[in-house]
């Protein structure tokens, strides 16, 4: 690895100390904390364990995980890729599209921002999706998307920017949209006291099922 990167420099450290909290300690003194998968078929979880799982959930700096190169699961992604990036829209986004920019105008790759949103119950008919509300919500989203990547767009003009609303199950819309990302971007809550660290649903479906690899971003 060094002899494909020689300007990087590279410090070993073994400590006498649980795994868990080992990593825990590391991710605190560093900007992101990188684990690798242990190479599961397609079938199988991306990340299983007792010790990764805690510790994307627990972690106070952004987590990425990357998957082993199995030779089974299709072609790597471009390096000329895209950053996707998920956003609820009702939390917090800066921590998220911070990262998700940051790492875009690095690697000097496009954007793209995922925003999912299922239809309630009483908008579907039996002909399908009743067409008023699926094209308010549509323009809803729309327009707190817009607003939400305003400030980006200016902050990084360099970076070309993508948008795309499904209205469908967010985990399900976002793990669609990273295949052949060079990353997928999702968040979870910040870890307050009393309470215990957990993922949401489209930060597992990113970690089992995406492709690609995934930074896990805590947000207020």
């Amino acid at each position: 690895m060094q002899a494909r990167h020689p300007g990087l420099s590279v410090i070993g450290s073994l400590v006498a100390e649980d795994a868990q909290n080992a990593l825990l300690q590391a991710a605190s003194e560093s900007e992101v904390l990188v684990l690798g998968s242990r190479g599961l078929e397609p079938v199988e979880s991306y990340f299983l364990g007792d010790v990764s799982m805690p510790v994307v959930a627990r972690a106070d700096r952004p987590v990425v995980l990357v998957r082993a190169e199995t030779g089974t699961e299709g072609p790597v992604p471009s390096p000329a890729s895209r950053v996707v990036v998920a956003l609820k829209l009702r939390d917090s986004s800066e921590s998220l599209l911070d990262f998700a920019f940051h790492t875009a105008a690095a690697r000097e790759v496009p954007v793209l921002a995922v925003h999912g949103r299922s239809v309630p119950l009483h908008a579907r008919m039996p002909w399908g999706v009743d067409h008023d509300v699926a094209e308010g919500m549509r323009q809803d989203a729309q327009t707190q998307l817009s607003n939400a990547l305003r400030p980006w767009r200016e902050k990084y003009p360099q970076v070309e920017v993508a948008d795309s609303i499904h209205l469908a199950s967010p985990a399900k819309a976002v793990v669609q949209a990273a295949e052949g990302a060079a990353l997928l971007v999702v968040g979870r809550r910040a870890h307050r006291t009393g309470v215990r660290p957990h993922l949401g649903p489209v930060a597992q479906a990113a970690i089992h099922h995406g492709r690609c690899p995934v930074a896990v971003v805590p947000h207020d």
